[in-house]
């Protein structure tokens, strides 16, 4: 896909994620009825809703796309060698969603040949869109508003790393051993907790440098920040220091540890 593909797939994700967030947002306040699914993390109407009309639009612009979605991902029968697919978390922070807070996000991204090439980030209750095509970009938008240009949006990028040290994103839901270790490794001058794909987010406009998640975490989990960290200048690096790649199949589409950059990775100790 080229660019002005990228960036015109891009908008209609945008508006997907507007209306996705539409539903979300009916449901705060406790409206929601709140369950729990087989690895025992919550699901409530919300996540949903959400997926459905997600899967709908996707499906009338991309219609021989795979796609691949939280909600309704059947591990014992996952899409099989998809060079292009699109992966969708409808309710990306359902915990932060259950609690009130307002770190939660409609993601979506498509992918070709294991990379995210197109990415939308939507958090309905902070009015904040971002979106990356061949470049990465962020508007304030309402829930259920429209966007008809990307003229609309302004353009972001990642920043220089601090001479003082670097500013670290953590998991407010998800914290482990592991990535407290690295973290302690790195030179760290702060630490921020926030729920969602935000944490890419936030690298990617340049509040942040550094997100290490080093437990495991699902593709569509992490797919749309990446893409428009990347776009945005950083990086996703898998915990073998490879790119972090996506469309495996075989292991459920489930990611290994990873740590996203603003800028070129950094050794621990550096």
């Amino acid at each position: 896909m080229d660019d002005n593909g990228r960036n015109a797939l891009a908008l209609q994700f945008a508006q997907i994620a507007s209306d996705a967030g539409q539903i979300i947002m009916g449901y705060r306040g406790g409206r929601a009825s709140i369950g729990v699914k087989p690895d025992n993390s919550p699901v409530t109407d919300a996540d949903r809703d959400s997926e459905t009309i997600i899967r709908g639009s996707l499906t009338h612009i991309l219609p021989d796309i795979a796609i691949v979605a939280e909600e309704s991902f059947d591990a014992k029968n996952p899409p099989r060698d998809a060079q292009r697919f699109v992966l969708v978390d409808p309710l990306d922070g359902t915990r932060e969603f259950i609690t009130g807070r307002d770190e939660f996000t409609v993601n979506i991204a498509y992918l070709e040949d294991g990379v995210p090439l197109v990415g939308c980030v939507y958090a309905p209750a902070l009015h904040r869109i971002y979106v990356a095509g061949a470049v990465a970009l962020r508007a304030e938008l309402m829930p259920g508003g429209k966007i008809t240009s990307l003229d609309q949006l302004r353009q972001i990028a990642t920043v220089p790393y601090p001479s003082t040290g670097l500013r670290a994103l953590t998991s407010r839901s998800h914290g482990d051993e592991k990535t407290a270790a690295l973290l302690d490794a790195l030179n760290v001058t702060s630490r921020e907790a926030c729920g969602s794909s935000l944490k890419f987010c936030k690298i990617a406009e340049g509040s942040a440098d550094v997100y290490p998640r080093l437990a495991p975490t699902m593709e569509w989990d992490t797919a749309a920040g990446h893409a428009i960290l990347t776009a945005a200048g950083g990086s996703v690096m898998a915990a073998d220091g490879s790119a972090l790649r996506y469309g495996k199949d075989g292991a459920g589409f489930r990611n290994g540890g990873f740590v996203a950059w603003g800028r070129e990775p950094q050794r621990a100790g550096s």
